[in-house]
């Protein structure tokens, strides 16, 4: 799976980075769940006082979306027989 990153300045100058945000193909039922989570998540850090600089939005899903949800998206990919 490929993860991307996003790294933006606060309007006080401060910078935030956000790791962990799984990329999807076009087709997959969980994007958009994914893409309104990602705003939420940016929403609340805009909004925090004093935020960290560093924020992990795999760790954010864990806690906010179904153990069944997440599971399917971050899934391994396994390789039978060693293929």
């Amino acid at each position: 799976m490929l993860f991307k990153s996003l790294e933006f300045k606060l309007v006080g100058g401060q910078k935030v980075k956000i790791i962990d945000i799984p990329v999807l193909e076009e087709d997959n039922k969980y994007r958009f769940m994914i893409q309104i989570r990602l705003q939420t998540f940016l929403t609340t850090i805009y909004a925090q006082t004093n935020p960290k600089s560093t924020y992990s939005f795999r760790d954010y899903l864990k806690r906010a979306i179904k153990w069944s949800d997440y599971e399917a998206i971050f899934q391994p990919n396994m390789l039978r027989n060693n293929a």
